[in-house]
């Protein structure tokens, strides 16, 4: 079956259009409790949320869909993701509600579950979900009502949680880190973080107005922070996404690491400490000169879907740890159960504390491929599925790269986008032939 709400990551849109606005969002609050009490007599949710100004009217829709339902409801306030995630387990509660929309600008929003253990939830579920909506609700009786209570001290432990990933032994002392949160849902966590480890702080996107979240700094904007490394001479730069699972990181000299760098410079930390690494899971978007260097080391490679939640299923399916996307989503399961910005960046951190080496030094005989990557927003009814020019040019460009590169496309999963992606070991070809491909999609 084809879900008709939940996209790769959740339910997002824009606020105020279906299906992010308050009635629906009610509705599906109600219906996520009815799923849960099949299994569960008086489940319990947390929810946290992101700085949107639009969080404050979603949280109360979800917490009088859920109390409807009979299911009880603690409130978190502003968390990041994998905060929400770490305190779903922790709480034993039944499950974790995050109202964000990641790196979209404020105006968009939108809601995604976490199960009991901290995990995304699988495709079946939604299913069950979205089954549930089409019914009509089920009011639960006065006496049966949900309760809401408010955790006040979740960022606390979110805090310590984090600190617990990086090593007992180590200290990020006499280092300086710039930390730009995106002014999201880690605004006042991740400088907390640092500087508990001993770090000196320069904080960045730190100061949300429920508006501003994304805007021109975070992960999506790193401009900003390699402005404000080399403005502050500072050691490193750590930018967030808006509810902080994903990240980038700058060195010294201002130079930018994605995520797949940092996924092997994690992977080759850990060989270089003689663990145990079997294999790493990427996505289709993975650049090739990971995969070649990770080969290289013994190590095997797989592919899953693009999205951080395929990852983590390619990796349980083979019993493995590490794994991650470009973007920064990046997954040690041996941390913690979701994709998470900051235990992330720790992770870097503690192999170039451990090193006495820049990320630079970690990464040296590493050389990206170069990839060209072009967003085409599509028009409303548009098929580009159809579309019988975007296919002839993509079999001439894989004809011409051969096996020195590669063509990717695909649609996104949370904005009406095509992704086209080329790779090749010459930067040009690999522009020229994305730019080919994109026209064709252009209307």
């Amino acid at each position: 079956m084809t879900r008709k709400y939940f996209g790769t990551d959740g339910i997002r849109g824009t606020v105020g259009q279906a299906p992010i606005t308050p009635d629906f969002v009610l509705r599906l609050a109600h219906a996520v409790g009815r799923v849960l009490k099949h299994t569960e007599d008086r489940p319990t949710v947390l929810i946290g949320k992101d700085t949107r100004i639009s969080g404050y009217m979603l949280e109360s829709a979800l917490e009088s869909g859920f109390n409807s339902a009979g299911v009880d409801v603690v409130l978190l306030g502003p968390l990041p993701t994998p905060g929400v995630a770490y305190l779903t387990r922790a709480q034993r509660a039944s499950l974790g509600v995050v109202i964000s929309a990641s790196h979209n600008p404020f105006a968009d929003n939108g809601i995604k579950f976490f199960s009991a253990q901290g995990t995304k939830l699988s495709d079946a579920w939604e299913l069950e979900v979205e089954a549930a909506l089409s019914q009509d609700p089920v009011w639960v009786d006065s006496i049966s009502l949900g309760k809401t209570r408010r955790l006040t001290d979740a960022a606390g432990r979110y805090i310590e949680f984090c600190k617990s990933t990086f090593g007992s032994d180590l200290t990020l002392r006499g280092r300086k880190i710039v930390v730009d949160a995106a002014h999201g849902a880690a605004y006042h966590i991740a400088p907390k973080v640092f500087h508990e480890l001993g770090a000196e702080v320069i904080a960045i996107g730190c100061s949300p107005d429920g508006l501003n979240i994304n805007k021109d700094v975070g992960a999506t904007h790193p401009e900003a922070l390699v402005q404000a490394v080399k403005d502050n001479h500072a050691d490193f730069g750590v930018a967030l996404d808006g509810d902080a699972d994903r990240l980038q990181l700058v060195d010294s000299e201002g130079r930018l690491f994605n995520g797949d760098e940092l996924l092997y410079l994690i992977a080759d930390e850990r060989l270089g400490r003689d663990e145990h690494v079997p294999g790493v899971v990427g996505t289709l978007m993975t650049n090739m000169a990971v995969e070649v260097a990770l080969k290289a080391r013994g190590v095997q490679f797989v592919r899953a879907k693009v999205g951080d939640r395929y990852v983590l299923e390619e990796l349980e399916k083979n019993k493995w740890i590490l794994g991650g996307e470009g973007s920064g989503h990046l997954l040690a399961l041996d941390k913690h159960t979701t994709g998470d910005g900051l235990i992330s960046a720790l992770q870097v951190l503690q192999a170039c504390v451990r090193a006495e080496k820049t990320m630079a030094q970690l990464l040296d005989g590493v050389t990206l491929f170069p990839q060209t990557l072009i967003n085409v927003r599509l028009t409303p009814g548009q098929d580009w599925k159809a579309n019988t020019r975007l296919t002839e040019e993509t079999q001439a460009a894989e004809a011409a790269l051969g096996d020195t590169g590669r063509v990717l496309i695909r649609a996104s999963g949370t904005e009406p986008l095509v992704r086209v992606m080329v790779e090749a070991r010459d930067a040009a070809q690999a522009l020229s032939w994305a730019q080919r491909i994109a026209d064709t999609l252009k209307v």
